[in-house]
């Protein structure tokens, strides 16, 4: 079990996302930073799909009252275990009556705190992630509160942790930091619909996270988009990366709790790729959107796919030789 001491900003229980019901109207939820969520669950010998909490922005304090194995990766976030610092990106070691702190982020926006045996939540509709709008999955469906109690699944047995000599905090700042992040993007199904001078702006112009974005969506300031000519529309199917523009002409970037259709013109879809970029992304920070073919986007994704299956076997290597 782990005590919750303190919350956080925006702590849930996340996973790799609920499939199989979208025609329902239920969105996949899951982690938003699928790269940081996978590498967090390897660090610490789990087998992939385990929940974690996913921190927004300020994390929280939790007291443990098994011995584990925990890394925290994502954003910059400062953590301490029992007072002492403790480097993101690397397993450590808890025993009962431990402490870990995780602080408010530096640079990012959200960081995943794996545990061995993964956070032992009920699953509902075969996943554990939390989708706040509906109350569902997680810990009652709701962001961790002070004095809630979290179970723990069964791990591995595991001896101590050597030291991972990765260098997984230099791919992270490859991703995370930086206040201006660039995000591919292919056309989106309306995208012949704006005019060419919105379509050229789309991908010339800098847009600025505004406060008023979350796991939903990012709602962007910057310039205005138009139609080449007004029209009604039927809703049509969206998901996590697509960009819509409502009349106001200021794109939403949606997000993983995000509804499943939508009524505005998809003026483009951030490639799958650049989805983890997009999840450290946060109010203040500019995106830069780059056009790509589809042919691009899927070769790029399928390249970091392959790049995220060496480092997880070579982790899990590693792991091996401690049982």
């Amino acid at each position: 079990m782990i005590d919750v001491i303190e919350s956080g900003f925006f702590t849930t229980v996340q996973d790799s996302g609920r499939t199989g019901y979208r025609h329902a109207g239920v969105p996949m939820s899951g982690a938003m930073d699928a790269w940081a969520y996978r590498l967090a669950n390897a660090l610490v010998g789990n087998s992939g799909d385990e929940a974690v909490l996913e921190v927004t922005m300020a994390g929280p304090t939790l007291r443990f009252r098994v011995e584990v194995v925990v890394a925290v990766c994502g954003g910059d976030f400062p953590c301490a275990l029992n007072g002492r610092p403790i480097s993101l990106w690397k397993p450590e070691t808890v025993k009962p009556g431990d402490v870990l702190e995780v602080g408010v982020c530096r640079t990012g926006f959200r960081a995943y705190i794996a545990v061995s045996g993964g956070i032992d939540v009920p699953p509902v509709m075969g996943s554990r992630s939390t989708y706040v709008p509906a109350q569902l999955g997680g810990l009652a469906g709701r962001p961790l509160r002070r004095g809630d109690v979290l179970p723990v699944g069964a791990a591995h047995p595991f001896t101590a942790v050597r030291s991972i000599r990765w260098g997984l905090s230099r791919l992270a700042a490859s991703y995370i930091h930086g206040k201006t992040k660039t995000v591919r993007a292919v056309p989106g199904p309306e995208y012949d619909e704006f005019t060419p001078a919105s379509r050229r702006q789309f991908f010339a112009a800098r847009y600025e996270v505004t406060p008023q974005s979350d796991r939903t969506g990012y709602r962007l300031s910057g310039p205005a988009l138009a139609l080449v000519r007004e029209r009604e529309m039927v809703s049509e199917a969206v998901v996590f990366g697509t960009v819509q523009v409502p009349a106001s002409g200021r794109p939403i970037v949606l997000m993983a709790d995000s509804q499943t259709s939508g009524g505005y013109p998809r003026i483009a879809q951030v490639a799958a790729v650049d989805l983890p970029i997009l999840a450290q992304a946060r109010p203040g920070d500019c995106l830069q959107f780059q056009l790509v073919t589809s042919e691009e986007a899927t070769r790029l994704y399928k390249e970091q796919h392959h790049r995220l299956i060496r480092w997880v076997a070579a982790i899990r290597r590693q792991w091996e030789g401690e049982r």
